[in-house]
């Protein structure tokens, strides 16, 4: 009995140390975020894009979109890309060996046809390109036909065609709005030390979306896509905007980010025998710039968005985060001399350990919070006083942050502008604690059993499509 009291002192200790530690880390990014984003709240954004759309400093950009069997969608999210205010772009679909009628869709609607281009093998692909099209009505259009070899092989030979010195990573899901292009670009343009930049991912379920464009916005329906809408806005919005200002960010997302193609080949282009290749590549990119000594930046810019479709049940949902978090993993470990390291700087000494600590192990040791607390309640008057404080901790940390970021989305970028949605989403991010996150830290959990196990399996997301309307 005693050993078990022991036991259970040891780890409560832990877990107040690590609630300690995340909420003190969450506030400081929640402080950095807003006092960054109030600085640009009464920009004149659209007087900003005209200027940039004139400058001689915007360089050409390829687009390139890796599919799979992203036939419902596919159509609606190249006419986004086809839309985009920017001087010069080419949009290249990088088609991964889908059996559905992906291909067929696309060559039919863009009236494309073959055409024999030297095509340089830059980077190594596992599958080889079969064939090369071009569109008659959009000569910047181009689709890459190849094997199935994954969507980092998809890429890499997206990269190979492509022919403008930055490259631009979208999903075969996603909808750019017509400024993306040009306000992701706008640090590259004004800075040689930048060499890649993302920008934010929104929720489009049941938005009213028509000919590659928002119309609407409007929220999912679906309680599971309300919580990853809120999840998104403290992701990108309170996380990603305060990593940035320290040059700490491990991720830019793989549906909407920007690259400098020479330094992209440098790293050897994707990985393609890790699941995370988006967080991947920046790790990557990080520890080439800190080896080769140069002064160089990965930012995040939260104005710019991409709109995605985000899986709507369970199932969906657990294949997502499964397989997110065993990237991840991998990008750590296989970069783990990076840890602590002042070689590589902030990186080394700040963000690795940020990420091993929240990120890898949160998951596990806030499962086991929830565990601790149940049991401390009924242990009785010992640890009651201890339950009580765990629980507001979680409160704290899950709902509040999650409350207090959808209130900064509103006041800065205002992407949902209904009053009745916005109560709506803060009611949602206050019950976060008492069941989404307790799941998602269960998915979570698994994809680091499928770390330990060796277990790579890509687990693709269910889609509906956009089709003509995401409007229910």
């Amino acid at each position: 009995m005693e050993f078990m009291s022991t036991a259970i002192d040891i780890f409560a200790f832990i877990l107040l140390v690590y609630m300690v530690i995340a909420i003190l880390s969450y506030s400081i990014m929640l402080f950095t975020a807003v006092r960054l984003l109030l600085k640009k709240r009464y920009l004149d954004k659209t007087a900003l894009d005209a200027r940039y759309l004139n400058t001689p400093h915007l360089k050409p950009v390829s687009v390139i979109v890796p599919v799979y069997n992203e036939e419902k969608g596919v159509l609606v999210s190249v006419q986004s890309l086809l839309g985009l205010k920017y001087p010069e772009f080419e949009v290249i679909i990088s088609n991964d060996g889908s059996n559905d009628d992906t291909q067929k869709t696309l060559i039919d609607h863009y009236q494309m046809t073959e055409i024999s281009l030297p095509i340089r093998q830059r980077i190594p692909t596992k599958k080889p390109i079969k064939a090369l099209y071009q569109s008659n009505i959009y000569p910047n259009l181009l689709l890459v036909d190849k094997d199935n070899g994954g969507k980092s092989d998809a890429l890499n030979a997206g990269l190979n065609v492509s022919n403008y010195p930055f490259f631009c990573s979208v999903d075969g899901d996603s909808v750019l709005e017509k400024t993306c292009l040009l306000r992701v670009m706008e640090p590259l343009a004004t800075s040689d030390q930048v060499i890649a930049s993302g920008g934010s991912i929104r929720v489009a379920n049941n938005s009213d979306i028509q000919m590659g464009e928002v119309l609407a916005v409007n929220l999912p329906q679906k309680p599971f896509a309300i919580m990853q809408l809120i999840e998104y806005v403290r992701a990108f919005l309170m996380g990603r905007t305060a990593l940035s200002q320290y040059n700490l960010n491990l991720i830019l997302s793989g549906a909407f980010s920007v690259f400098s193609k020479e330094w992209v080949m440098k790293a050897g282009g994707y990985r393609t025998d890790i699941v995370g290749e988006d967080m991947e590549l920046v790790v990557n990119l990080h520890r080439l710039i800190k080896e080769s000594g140069e002064d160089r930046r990965i930012v995040f810019v939260p104005d710019p968005v991409c709109w995605t479709e985000v899986p709507e049940t369970m199932q969906g949902l657990g294949r997502q985060r499964r397989r997110w978090h065993l990237g991840l993993i991998q990008s750590l470990w296989k970069h783990k001399k990076m840890t602590f390291n002042p070689k590589y700087g902030l990186i080394g000494t700040l963000s690795f350990p940020y990420f091993w600590l929240i990120e890898f192990l949160g998951p596990m040791i806030e499962l086991g919070g929830y565990i601790f607390v149940v049991i401390a309640f009924l242990m009785g008057e010992v640890y009651f006083e201890l339950a009580i404080l765990l629980s507001l901790l979680f409160v704290l940390y899950n709902s509040i942050f999650s409350m207090a970021s959808v209130l900064l989305e509103a006041w800065t970028l205002n992407r949902y502008p209904k009053r009745r949605d916005l109560l709506k989403i803060t009611l949602y991010s206050l019950t976060e604690t008492f069941w989404f996150r307790p799941i998602n830290s269960f998915w979570r959990l698994q994809g680091s059993i499928q770390f330990l196990t060796h277990t790579k399996k890509w687990e693709k997301a269910d889609r509906k499509g956009f089709g003509t309307s995401q409007s229910k």
